[in-house]
């Protein structure tokens, strides 16, 4: 299993350490993994089962998405850097127990400059049966000793952001009485809409799947659900929750947006660089989707110290008070929040990086 890179993945990727391909023609694998970062440690981040239109695209997200991780692991306090994986193809059709094993041994090659964990199109039974070959796993199962699902604590913490920013934005930490729209209630926004019905938040929600709305409206009956997104980002919202995929924030998004707040769990939320001023000039308050989403990242790299949720869970809520300074050092330096938390994670990488360099193996 192996594979080169070409000069223009060179030129895409001249901020990373590392961009590895993996091709295993008898169980249909094609994979890529990318490490941004291992300043501070060994790359975390999860692999995602997608199927890309190209290569390309898939090289794009990867590189998009390790970099992130980055900057996700340094302002969450971890002493972790930044990875992701992404296995090219649909999983309904794809996904065997058969490429799962070749894809550990894959991630076992690296001995441990990348840990893999869970993400879209993949769960955590799929991390037990990687861990069948490979060392460096995390997001595995209770019954195996793992945190189970991630997106519980990925929720969690993005309803901790949330708060911070209806602080900042409204003066008051709750969501009662305000409209949020969500975008995307699979895995993820399911639990955030329980998180908000919890706190009194009038609920509007749209997703491509509508098994994952219909399932969600049997067990809450007050969500309200808007026909599509483009419907869901028009009308009259508080808060706006981009919750599935990245480059959900674009121009035109951000020239109808009614919310007063952005805050979700998608990652890459910003479509293109200068959406973030975008979002400032028309008053709208952006919480960085790697800011508010960390939890799930927190709750699987718990699983290296011997998982215990309760703590897991302490250090998500954190996530508020990380969200509440990006906010304010955003107001002090006159940036948008994006930059004020880019700020905070270069620091950190620069100022506590383990050994100015590459992470290796002991």
């Amino acid at each position: 299993m192996s594979g080169s890179p070409s000069a223009d993945v060179f030129d895409l990727g001249a901020e990373h350490e590392q961009v590895v391909f993996a091709n295993d023609p008898a169980t249909g694998l094609k994979a890529i993994i990318a490490i941004h970062s291992t300043a501070l440690g060994p790359a975390l981040g999860g692999t995602r089962f997608f199927p890309y239109a190209s290569t390309a695209d898939a090289v794009r997200d990867v590189l998009d998405l390790s970099r992130g991780m980055s900057y996700k692991a340094a302002l969450a306090g971890l002493d972790l850097g930044g990875g992701k994986a992404v296995i090219i193809g649909d999983p309904a059709e794809l996904k065997t127990e058969a490429l799962l094993r070749a894809y550990g041994r894959f991630v076992q090659s690296l001995n441990g400059r990348y840990y893999t964990a869970c993400d879209v199109g993949t769960f955590s039974p799929d991390m037990d049966d990687i861990a069948r070959e490979c060392s460096f796993v995390t997001g595995r199962t209770t019954a195996h000793g793992g945190a189970g699902d991630s997106s519980v604590l990925t929720a969690y913490g993005v309803f901790q952001g949330m708060r911070a920013a209806a602080a900042f934005a409204w003066g008051t930490e709750s969501l009662a009485g305000r409209t949020v729209g969500v975008a995307g209630v699979g895995k993820v926004g399911r639990h955030l809409v329980r998180h908000l019905v919890e706190d009194g938040a009038d609920v509007v929600v749209t997703d491509v799947y509508a098994p994952s709305v219909d399932r969600l409206r049997d067990e809450l009956p007050s969500v309200r659900v808007a026909a599509s997104t483009e419907e869901l980002v028009a009308g009259a919202l508080d808060v706006y929750a981009p919750c599935a995929m990245g480059g959900a924030l674009s121009d035109e998004v951000v020239d109808v947006l009614s919310a007063r707040i952005v805050c979700g769990a998608a990652n890459n939320q910003l479509a293109h660089p200068g959406v973030e001023k975008a979002l400032e000039d028309r008053g709208i308050l952006y919480a960085p989707d790697y800011c508010v989403n960390a939890g799930g990242l927190i709750q699987v790299a718990d699983e290296l110290e011997g998982f215990s949720f309760e703590r897991a869970h302490q250090r998500a809520t954190g996530i508020f008070d990380t969200a509440r300074t990006v906010f304010e050092l955003a107001a002090a330096d006159g940036v948008p929040p994006a930059t004020a938390a880019d700020r905070l994670a270069e620091r950190r990488m620069r100022d506590v990086g383990r050994l100015r360099g590459v992470w290796l193996p002991r």
